[in-house]
Order: C-alpha cells, then sequence, then structure tokens
C-alpha cells in the first residue's frame, strides 16, 4: 500500500498539538499570570459604596500604610476557601480594602455576615471598570500595595495558608522595607 501524502496531515497535526500541550504543562505555575501592575502605581478605582462602608480613593493607597486590595464575590467558590486567611490576616492588623466584583450586594452582605469582614474598607465594583483597569483576570485575586501606592505584588487565585507564607507575607515584607 502506498502512502499518500494526505494521510500524513491527521498524524502530524496530532503529535504538533501533542507537543504544544505538554510545552504548557511544563509552566512552573499556572498562576503566575504575567502582571503589567507590579512595580507600577496603582490604577483608577472606578467603584460605588457597598452598604455603609468607607468606600477608598487612590489617594488612601498612598497614605504610607501597607494594604492589600482583595477582589472578591460572593459567587466566588475560592473567594470562600480563601476568606479564613483574610480574617486571620485582619485579626493580625494587616490592612484589607475589599472591591466587591459584579455582584449582588444582597448577597455579598450575606457572604461577609456569615464569614466575616476582615475588610477596613470596602467597595463595589458593579461593571467591571475597576477590575479592567486592574488587569484582573477573575476573582479573588489580591494586590499588595507600599505606603506610596506601588503595586508590589499581584496574587491570581485563593490565598491558602501556603500562599500566605510563600507569596502574601513576604511581597507584604517587602512592602513594609519600600514604605520606610
Amino acid at each position: 500500500m502506498k502512502i499518500k501524502p494526505m494521510m500524513l496531515i491527521p498524524p502530524l497535526l496530532f503529535a504538533g498539538l501533542a507537543a504544544l500541550f505538554y510545552i504548557g504543562m511544563g509552566r512552573d505555575d499556572p498562576r503566575a499570570l504575567p502582571s503589567t501592575r507590579e512595580g507600577g502605581p496603582v490604577p483608577a478605582l472606578t467603584l460605588s459604596q457597598f452598604r455603609d462602608a468607607s468606600a477608598f480613593a487612590v489617594e488612601d493607597l498612598a497614605d504610607g500604610d501597607v494594604v492589600l486590595v482583595n477582589f472578591w464575590a460572593s459567587w466566588c467558590g475560592p473567594c470562600r476557601a480563601e476568606h479564613p486567611q483574610l480574617v486571620q490576616m485582619a485579626e493580625e492588623g494587616v490592612e484589607i480594602f475589599g472591591i466587591n466584583y459584579k455582584d449582588d450586594p444582597a448577597k455579598a452582605q450575606r457572604f461577609l455576615s456569615e464569614l466575616g469582614d476582615p475588610y477596613q474598607r470596602l467597595a463595589a465594583d458593579p461593571t467591571g471598570r475597576t477590575g479592567l483597569d486592574w488587569g484582573l483576570y477573575g476573582v479573588p485575586e489580591t494586590f499588595v500595595i507600599d505606603g506610596t501606592g506601588k503595586v508590589v505584588k499581584r496574587f491570581a487565585g485563593p490565598i491558602t495558608a501556603g500562599v500566605l507564607d510563600s507569596i502574601i507575607e513576604p511581597a507584604i515584607e517587602e512592602a513594609r522595607a519600600a514604605s520606610n
């Protein structure tokens, strides 16, 4: 039987796709998404008031204190998983500003009533405009901001105990050193 050139196309396509998948799976950390925000100033905030909470502005992120900005939503399962770490950090004195992302305000309020409210300041991003300006991939996403208003670290995904120890706390220390 003679092999026709057209018969080689499917196996070659399969081999090419398999090679791409193999290379893609070899990436170090799939959550290590690139961020154009790290090292630069905090972007614009286009926020709405969330219930009776104290909203915040860009100037509040450059008042000399290290701040975490956490994008979250009540419909987000990973947000629920990371919430105990946020509560723990708040209890330890870490200042956390929350941005409720594209959420129903009543459901968001129930989420906080049920799990606790770790946020010192809280606002809503009902249209997702601020999320776009900040380069958000999804929720949860957390940004460590130094006292001058510079983004030190962006972390996409839920903050687990391991992530808290290996990524967030070192970034907070780096931000504190840069703020002094």
